[in-house]
């Protein structure tokens, strides 16, 4: 029987959910929150996780198993989203029946495929939907994103590998998750691949609107571009995001940040050593250096983290939070808010805190954040 309650504020800076087999480490968490309540699913090994509150992330249901896999697409951004729904909560992953071999395998399945799953009883019990690449395997490289609108209408994105050259893929469902639509492609590139280990960022606005940010190949640069479907659709001319460029010949495994905020896109990547953020009609900012960035829109603006090492002084890598002060509202000042942490998502909570969750040691480490600010 499900306990209610599992994760209290014992912790001095937050809670803290450890692994049910110490050799198995909780990996690639992700976090939402709507309709009043706040949902974070993870990896540990094969199986996937899910937990939940409904009273603004102070306390969390236990654990439970959504799905175990034979092989479960995890790291660098890979891993299970949960997107919550009127009535439901809808889990994707890329899952597939056989591990991949070969110097470049990275533990994916070669088979992997963009899988759903959905529970009507708040999480206690999930059914398997289906899959959403309608190509058999064509989703295994493991990276997708999803949103939904306030009428449960879905839009998944993927890297796509159901031909040569990696290309971003997207589906619609009409129906919370139960069919999808006919696969669309959104963008190929003239130089015959996007970046192939950078994930896509996805958001979504309350009128079934969603914009995409990829990480590009062109000229051998990898910068981010974005491109925008009103309808949630039909996706208009690619835009490229920033001034800058970064000339590389090499994947940065490294995928960036996009939130809408009243109906316009801001945005928060890395280049190079710098994380680099930019609000609609300005220019780009360095608000700080590391990798593996997330966003979040709240009441008080566009919060972004991500991960920062410094190689002087190990006390200060970890997790960094930048909070937007008026009136410039770009994100400044970061504080450390997971000493040693990786891999943050993000999620605004109705009462106006933010919520932070990050992997921390084979663990996984949550607050509410914007408090201490």
């Amino acid at each position: 029987m499900l306990a209610n309650l599992l994760i209290t504020a014992l912790l001095p800076l937050g809670m803290e959910l450890p692994p049910a087999d110490p050799a198995v480490p909780l990996r690639q968490p992700y976090a939402a929150a709507a309709n009043g309540r706040t949902a974070v699913v993870y990896g540990a090994g094969n199986s996937i996780f899910f937990i939940a509150s409904t009273d603004n992330a102070r306390t969390f249901s236990l654990p439970v198993k959504v799905a175990e896999v034979n092989v479960l697409a995890l790291g660098r951004h890979r891993g299970p989203r949960v997107t919550i729904l009127k009535d439901s909560y809808l889990v994707t992953a890329v899952a597939g029946e056989h591990l991949a071999t070969g110097p470049h395998a990275h533990g994916l399945p070669a088979d992997g495929n963009l899988t759903a799953w959905r529970s009507v009883d708040q999480g206690k019990t999930w059914s398997r939907l289906g899959v959403v690449n309608d190509v058999p395997g064509a989703a295994r490289e493991g990276f997708h994103s999803i949103s939904a609108d306030a009428q449960d209408r879905l839009t998944a994105v993927w890297l796509d590998l159901r031909e040569k050259g990696t290309k971003l893929y997207s589906s619609r469902s009409l129906d919370g998750g139960r069919s999808w639509s006919k696969n669309m492609m959104i963008y190929a590139s003239p130089d015959g691949t996007i970046c192939e280990c950078c994930n896509a960022s996805l958001a979504g606005d309350a009128e079934g609107g969603v914009s995409v940010m990829w990480r590009n190949v062109l000229a051998g640069s990898r910068d981010f571009y974005t491109a925008t479907a009103k309808d949630g659709v039909h996706f208009g001319t690619p835009q490229k995001v920033g001034m800058g460029t970064w000339k590389i010949n090499a994947c940065p495994m490294d995928g960036g940040g996009l939130v809408l905020r009243d109906g316009q896109p801001f945005s928060a990547w890395r280049r190079e050593k710098g994380v680099f953020f930019v609000a609609p009609g300005r220019p780009e900012v360095r608000i700080g250096s590391g990798t593996d960035v997330a966003m979040v829109s709240a009441a008080r603006g566009v919060f972004v983290s991500w991960t920062e090492t410094s190689a002087a002084n190990a006390k200060e890598s970890g997790i960094v939070l930048a909070s937007p002060p008026r009136p410039s509202g770009v994100p400044e000042n970061p504080i450390l808010i997971g000493p040693g942490g990786a891999f943050s998502a993000l999620a605004a909570l109705p009462d106006g805190q933010i919520f932070a969750v990050w992997e921390s040691f084979g663990r996984l480490r949550m607050e509410r954040v914007e408090g201490r600010q």
